[in-house]
């Protein structure tokens, strides 16, 4: 069974069970797989902490590889609430920083969606998002809230362009 489906089958029995906050983790044949944090569901939408994925083959991957992953990402994720880009790369530490470009914009601050592709130890892609208010230091996590529909395109995406 294909990894979206996996987790699709998932998401329908959790809506039923309404068992949240709770981890959420699909395997595929090849190896790969997805780590959900889910902390609400209904029976259009999810609300996630983040989104993990374990990619075997990326593994200690070449920096360039990578690195033409999250081009390929950048350029195929179009409908979140912010466009996405690459911001740093870091070859040594094996990492790519994506965040949203540019963030979106609150009237205390902004909101961003951040990727990191790491190729050093486990080759993994980790989405999260992030608010920061204006005048205050660091910053916060925040819950992503998508429609079903956009989550299983989003792992579709995923997968259609890990190299």
């Amino acid at each position: 069974m294909a990894l979206r489906d996996l987790v699709n089958q998932e998401l329908i029995q959790l809506t039923q069970s309404g068992s949240v906050p709770t981890t959420l983790s699909a395997t595929d044949s090849s190896g790969i797989v997805i780590t959900l944090e889910v902390t609400a569901i209904d029976s259009m939408s999810v609300e996630l902490m983040e989104l993990s994925l374990f990619v075997p083959q990326l593994q200690n991957a070449a920096f360039d590889i990578l690195k033409q992953w999250s081009i390929d990402l950048s350029q195929r994720i179009t409908y979140l609430l912010e466009n996405i880009g690459p911001l740093e790369f870091d070859p040594n530490a094996g990492q790519v920083l994506i965040r949203s470009s540019p963030p979106g914009q609150l009237s205390h601050g902004t909101q961003f969606y951040e990727i990191m592709l790491s190729s050093s130890g486990n080759g993994t892609f980790t989405l999260r998002r992030f608010k920061s208010i204006q005048g205050t230091p660091g910053r916060d996590q925040v819950e992503m809230q998508m429609t079903i529909e956009v989550l299983l395109r989003l792992i579709d995406d995923l997968l259609d362009t890990i190299p």
